[in-house]
């Protein structure tokens, strides 16, 4: 890698926190993925974090792996693979120390367990976070104009409480828990749907998908949520593809990310590795 000796540390291995992880990979950086021990992830194909459940998980040709120790994080991912770690509360961050930290959380608040304290540079990713005060630069998530820009005072756009628009659906393509209880599904991430098909059950109570559309996204089997909670998405366009890619939001949040990084003077100053001893010059 060609910055092996900047380790980046992604809290959150979701679609958004994956961009991210994804683009500072690819960029030459060694990642670590921080983790719930149950993540609620949507769109799994497209998530690190589902390394959580399989162990390992491969988005984009890029692979990442379920360690247990925080040195074990360290040493995998300057190995070029993306090391994931189950530590919700970032205890594992003063033993890693990274050289940049970003929150993907996607929170919409900061809960006091984000700080500048924590990294040489911290990104936080959209509402809740100011740059100047609890992180050093936000990376804006809402889509329109300014997805993708890297602010260093101040906060992103105030949360809208409504999903971006695609193929011109809006909060309608979220799927939410009939009930509470554990999800089942009844269909396959990618599958064609039709308005009515029983996607899953929860708690028994079926789900049906709102449109005719793909299934893009749908919690893990198994877990259990509460009535109301978010977990799938149905995708109007109806191209199987986008179930597998990482999504333009994603991509444009990652870009963000690297841009923050390869320009705060922090890191700037590191980014050639130290000279080894008893080399000339």
């Amino acid at each position: 890698m060609v910055f092996e000796h900047l380790l980046t540390c992604v809290r959150g291995g979701g679609d958004l926190g994956t961009g991210v992880a994804y683009r500072l990979f690819q960029a030459g950086f060694p990642v670590t993925v921080l983790e719930l021990p149950q993540p609620l992830v949507i769109r799994r194909t497209v998530a690190f974090a589902q390394a959580v459940y399989a162990g390992e998980a491969e988005v984009e040709g890029v692979t990442s792996r379920l360690v247990e120790r925080p040195a074990e994080a360290v040493t995998l991912a300057r190995s070029g693979v993306v090391a994931v770690l189950v530590d919700p509360a970032g205890e594992a961050l003063p033993e890693i120390q990274p050289a940049v930290m970003v929150d993907a959380r996607m929170l919409k608040a900061n809960r006091g367990d984000t700080s500048r304290e924590q990294a040489p540079l911290v990104v936080a990713l959209g509402p809740g976070h100011t740059a100047g005060v609890d992180c050093h630069a936000v990376v804006e998530t809402n889509r329109g104009h300014d997805l993708g820009r890297v602010i260093w005072q101040g906060a992103a756009e105030p949360d809208t409480g409504v999903p971006g628009r695609i193929g011109g659906r809006e909060a309608d393509r979220v799927l939410r828990a009939p009930a509470a209880g554990v999800v089942q599904s009844a269909a396959r991430l990618g599958d064609e749907v039709t308005a009515g098909q029983v996607v899953a059950t929860v708690g028994g109570a079926p789900l049906p998908a709102p449109f005719d559309g793909v299934l893009r996204g749908l919690v893990q089997d198994g877990v259990q949520v509460p009535a109301g909670k978010k977990i799938g998405d149905v995708d109007p366009r109806g191209i199987r593809r986008h179930c597998f890619t990482i999504s333009d939001k994603a991509l444009a949040t990652g870009g963000g990310v690297v841009e923050a990084v390869l320009s705060a003077p922090q890191i700037r100053a590191r980014l050639l590795p130290p000279p080894k001893e008893g080399a000339d010059g």
